[in-house]
């Protein structure tokens, strides 16, 4: 049975002018290559880097 991918995903879907989500700090490029991501480059971006934007916004 497969996993279910993991979205940092909060369902508030706007991007601000530094061309991140509001809802989850994702790029526009990011948010479009979710699925092909390795579980570990998921973890990564949803541990530290929109932690990094999240905080920075």
């Amino acid at each position: 049975m497969a996993q279910p991918v993991l979205s940092p995903c909060v369902g508030i879907c706007t991007i601000n002018d530094n061309g991140f989500c509001e809802g989850c700090f994702r790029s526009l490029g990011e948010i479009g290559n979710w699925l092909s991501y390795s579980p570990e480059q998921r973890e990564y971006l949803m541990e530290t880097v929109l932690p990094q934007r999240e905080s920075e916004s």
